[in-house]
């Protein structure tokens, strides 16, 4: 098999989506999986849907039209506010977007209108984390503007906490989700199917005994793909965090001195893992080199094999010292990922995927 490849286990991230769908059923939470780290990989969202997830997010209007012409038949959201340019594509192939102002909405209308469609409308509400979101104070007059227009269908109102400024969901701005859901209930005589409460970052907050009130629908990425929370990206219990992992190549490997020699300056990559600066005169040690760069993957997202460090990364290489393992040219060598890191990799033209028969002791694959 080529490398880099992400290899990617289904039967690890059925297990992932499958315990979470019923863990938070109990709660009345249901879920829609985000697969836009993956690009809306057909496989996965197979695998997810398999598994009892009732609805797909993608933030690219191309990914959702990939998956329509896939044959999948789910509600399809478009988690990102869509761009005034693409509204005719959004009515046409997402069941549903994340909305935030009135000229877009104004323009879903008159799309719909001409499409001979009603598209769903979910309002994102900001709640402290300044990504995307209409304040509180305006959301009532939001809401009535969409009930006036007869091809857009209020599905309800969210948020997205943790994103942008690393804010979590606590009682506070989940019980205020909550309140504004039950005060345009009653203000507009309606009910609202969906009060999202955001995303992966919600889990701790529910798993610590968080009331979810009126919350019954959250979007999830990271916790179906990699087993874990995003806001201290710790592993959330009883899921793998292990279903997908990038294998790389050594190209080089060689006893080398471990600190640079000659007048220093900035490298093209100052966000590049850096070794720390080491006290006393440098030492011979175990270096390779890996086919992986910062096209491919971002460094800082990568989880190395025990015994390897990373010692930093260009465009098109990635150092690491291994004194514990002797490497040799053409060894490839298994990583963990981050979230960042799995989707920088999806998107690189030069990264493999390759499907992984959990089932077998040894790793077989189909590579696309």
């Amino acid at each position: 098999m080529s490398a880099p490849r992400l290899e990617i286990n289904l039967q690890k991230l059925h297990h992932n989506a499958r315990t979470l769908v019923k863990r938070l059923a109990g709660q009345g939470i249901a879920v829609t999986g985000v697969s836009k780290a993956t690009l809306g990989m057909v496989e996965i969202v197979h695998t997810w849907l398999g598994a009892g997830v009732g609805s797909i997010g993608e933030s690219r209007i191309e990914a959702i039209e990939a998956l329509v012409r896939s044959g999948i038949t789910v509600p399809l959201l478009l988690v990102r506010s869509p761009m005034l340019s693409q509204v005719d594509r959004v009515v046409a192939s997402a069941s549903i977007s994340c909305n935030t102002d009135l000229g877009v909405l104004n323009a879903l209308a008159a799309a719909a209108k001409q499409q001979g469609r009603r598209h769903g409308v979910l309002l994102m509400v900001e709640l402290g984390d300044l990504r995307e979101g209409i304040l509180p104070a305006d959301l009532e007059s939001v809401a009535q503007q969409i009930l006036a227009m007869a091809n857009l269908q209020l599905m309800g109102i969210g948020t997205n906490l943790g994103c942008q400024n690393g804010i979590a969901p606590d009682a506070q701005n989940m019980g205020d989700l909550s309140r504004l859901t039950t005060a345009l209930e009653q203000r507009f005589h309606l009910t609202l199917p969906w009060c999202s409460g955001g995303n992966s970052a919600n889990l701790p907050w529910l798993a610590a005994g968080g009331d979810p009130a009126r919350i019954n629908h959250l979007r999830l990425g990271e916790a179906l793909l990699l087993g874990r929370e995003p806001l201290h990206r710790t592993a959330i219990p009883g899921l793998h965090t292990d279903a997908i992992s990038l294998v790389a190549e050594v190209i080089e490997a060689k006893h080398k001195p471990s600190q640079p020699w000659g007048e220093r300056g900035r490298t093209s990559f100052e966000g590049s893992p850096r070794a720390p600066r080491r006290e006393g005169s440098s030492q011979h040690v175990q270096r390779a080199l890996l086919a992986l760069g910062e096209q491919d993957v971002d460094p800082a997202g990568l989880i190395p094999p025990r015994g390897t460090v990373i010692r930093g990364a260009s465009s098109d290489h990635l150092v690491v010292e291994s004194p514990g393992q002797r490497l040799a040219v053409g060894d490839e060598q298994r990583y963990q990922l981050s979230y960042s890191a799995l989707l920088r990799a999806m998107t690189s033209p030069f990264v493999d995927r390759c499907l992984v028969d959990g089932s077998c002791s040894a790793p077989s694959a189909r590579c696309r």
